[in-house]
């Protein structure tokens, strides 16, 4: 019995070493993944030394406004791994230039105008310095304290603005966060446009109401765009990361969360992007990548986790990230395959290797988000 179980604790080592082996194989090299990572944010930050200059494009825009607040949340993701000054420095000096205010206004409602408050909480939290708070904690604060719920009308405001409540819940230890976050979620799921912009069957987001059938794609198909899919998805990351799995709505997120990944990895490219349309490969089909960031980190952040079956989601995760690493990224570290902003198929084209984006910001926080938790793949 004894020789038995040696035998058969030989055989399981074996296995698990050829396992290992293989993955060892298919896995990067953490070097080049943080190699990869400081090429593409030492760009911007060259690119961009005054982090309060205003964005010009179509017209004058504050810098703390959406595009640029995701930028920040991938750097201050790639700080934990590669722990920087200047990286601190480079966020600190964001806030400071623009007084740790929201530009929409110290009560606006609009996501979009609260998404910096991610980044000015995560600086709290390091630096406990009331001035980089207070202004995120009043204006979400009206919004606990009112009882409308149906701002986010479309999906990008569940990233934008989902997890400034859970990280508030979180500072201050008050569930009000989370139950107020949970309304306006499941206002946008169940009831925006008439049944809510999630659809069950396929366990993908339409963007807003104006895209909810019968609105069809050119195949016939219902219209899920690949970005906004994707803001859902590292919503829900960051709402799991951080939020009490005492909370009553944690399971349906956690839910969403993994019946969104099932319906994602199988309509994943050959060459490992995800078209700008999910279900309607031929509508401006081709390479994007800030949906397929976003989808590579939200898959990769699940096995790090401990959620998703590693086997399973592995092999799409690897192929999203040599997509990102080895076709998008530049040697200069600029970002190729990136549509510009919008909110369908057909915005922000063309989409091309060498194409720029009207922002390169957003594309940037989505790549470090996914090479980060890529990096962490790599014991």
């Amino acid at each position: 019995m004894i020789l038995r179980n040696k035998g058969l604790h030989l055989l399981t080592s074996i296995l698990c070493l050829a396992f290992s082996l293989a993955n060892a194989q298919q896995l990067p090299e953490k070097e080049k993944i943080l190699e990869q990572l400081r090429s593409a944010n030492s760009y911007f930050m060259q690119k961009w030394p005054d982090a309060g200059k205003t964005i010009i494009t179509n017209k004058e825009r504050p810098s703390n406004i959406w595009t640029r607040a995701v930028y920040y949340e991938g750097l201050m993701e790639l700080q934990k791994i590669d722990p920087q000054q200047t990286y601190v420095d480079y966020a600190v000096q964001w806030g400071e230039k623009h007084q740790w205010s929201l530009s929409g206004g110290p009560y606006i409602r609009h996501a979009d105008y609260q998404c910096c408050g991610q980044t000015y909480i995560d600086l709290y939290n390091m630096e406990p310095e009331e001035v980089r708070i207070k202004a995120i904690k009043e204006n979400i604060d009206a919004m606990v304290a009112s009882d409308q719920v149906d701002d986010w009308t479309w999906i990008d405001a569940i990233q934008m603005a989902m997890p400034v409540f859970v990280k508030l819940g979180v500072t201050y230890n008050d569930p009000k966060y989370f139950d107020k976050m949970y309304d306006l979620y499941s206002h946008t799921k169940f009831k925006e446009g008439g049944n809510g912009l999630y659809n069950p069957e396929d366990g993908l987001w339409w963007r807003d109401k104006d895209f909810v059938p019968p609105y069809k794609e050119p195949n016939g198909e219902d219209c899920y765009w690949s970005r906004g899919n994707g803001w859902v998805v590292a919503a829900l990351v960051k709402v799991l990361q951080d939020l009490p799995k005492t909370d009553p709505h944690y399971e349906e997120y956690l839910t969403d969360f993994k019946t969104m990944l099932e319906a994602l990895a199988p309509i994943q490219r050959e060459d490992g992007f995800w078209n700008v349309s999910l279900h309607d490969p031929n509508n401006f089909g081709g390479k994007e990548a800030s949906g397929t960031a976003l989808f590579t980190y939200g898959m990769a952040w699940g096995i790090n986790d401990g959620i998703i079956d590693k086997k399973v989601y592995l092999p799409v995760v690897l192929k999203g990230w040599k997509a990102l690493s080895k076709e998008s990224l530049h040697e200069n570290g600029f970002l190729g395959y990136l549509q510009g902003t919008g909110k369908e198929p057909k915005d922000g084209q063309p989409v091309t290797y060498t194409s720029k984006p009207d922002f390169e910001d957003y594309g940037l926080g989505c790549f470090l988000l996914a090479g980060v938790e890529v990096y962490k793949l790599v014991k």
